[in-house]
């Protein structure tokens, strides 16, 4: 059986030594980039290799096209294959805690054909607070041959999310903070505010009180408040760079709601361009 959207600790645990199971991790923080890498080699879940957000999940960047642009197809294949993923292989991300960083690599899998992927919910903050086993060092698959080609229908670029903004029938959902969304701070981008037209959904709002994914009807319910009643697949995610919009595509996809779409780019590239129109409040 693939897993797909999440996966618990008790259902990971028996399955660390199993060569058809890839655990990455996803450890990451936008204020020290060799943070994660660092946490990994001093502990991590056992047969865990690490996947770096700027130098694996991200392509380079040009100052117009966010703080972490779409990867170029081939290379990501590449990094896959050098993370020991293939075919076959049941893949499971985790970062530090709510999956905001391991639903980026979740999302990515997916884009390149790869559905056999899950994240690890709770993240190894969870995995720790039960006194799971870890290991320390750094550890490597075999590399393998991974091969895949984007899935041109879940991806919305700057030019199709303009044409879509306010069209009705399509909903774009923003994941930032609501104090970002709204235009009140922004402490990472030049210019605050959000796309004309879109509605506010907190990927933290995902989750529960415990730092778990809340459970599918409670998502369902959730969303629903925020995106209406449009259909799914004319729903476009984006966040600042890319990245916690996965998060909400992976609650879509764990809510049975499936079909939403990613505007890679994001508030950060959407925002470089002067000539864009802004909305705030």
């Amino acid at each position: 059986m693939a897993f797909t959207t999440l996966i618990s600790a008790d259902v990971l645990a028996p399955r660390l030594h199993d060569p058809a199971v890839a655990i990455v991790d996803c450890r990451f923080t936008l204020d020290d980039v060799a943070w994660g890498e660092r946490e990994w080699a001093n502990a991590h879940i056992p047969g865990a290799v690490y996947a770096h957000l700027d130098r694996d999940l991200s392509s380079a960047k040009t100052g117009t096209n966010g703080r972490h642009p779409l990867p170029d197809a081939r290379a990501l294949a590449s990094a896959f294959g050098r993370l020991g993923m293939t075919a076959g292989v049941q893949v499971v991300a985790y970062d530090q805690n709510n999956g905001m960083f391991a639903s980026r690599l979740w999302w990515l899998l997916r884009w390149l054909g790869h559905d056999a992927v899950a994240v690890l919910d709770g993240g190894i903050a969870k995995w720790i607070a039960e006194r799971r086993a870890t290991k320390s060092g750094k550890e490597h698959r075999p590399p393998a041959t991974f091969s895949g080609s984007p899935r041109a229908n879940m991806v919305v670029d700057a030019n199709g999310v303009a044409s879509l903004a306010g069209k009705k029938g399509w909903r774009l959902v923003d994941a930032r903070a609501p104090e970002r969304y709204r235009g009140d701070v922004e402490p990472l981008d030049k210019v605050a505010g959000h796309i004309p037209g879109a509605v506010n959904h907190f990927f933290q709002g995902n989750l529960d009180g415990h730092g778990v994914f809340r459970s599918p009807e409670e998502l369902r319910g959730r969303l629903r408040a925020s995106i209406g009643d449009v259909p799914v697949d004319r729903v476009v995610c984006y966040c600042g760079s890319g990245v916690t919009a996965c998060h909400n595509l992976l609650a879509l996809e764990h809510a049975g709601m499936k079909g939403a779409k990613l505007y890679p780019g994001s508030w950060s590239e959407w925002s470089a361009d002067a000539s864009r129109p802004v909305e705030k409040g």
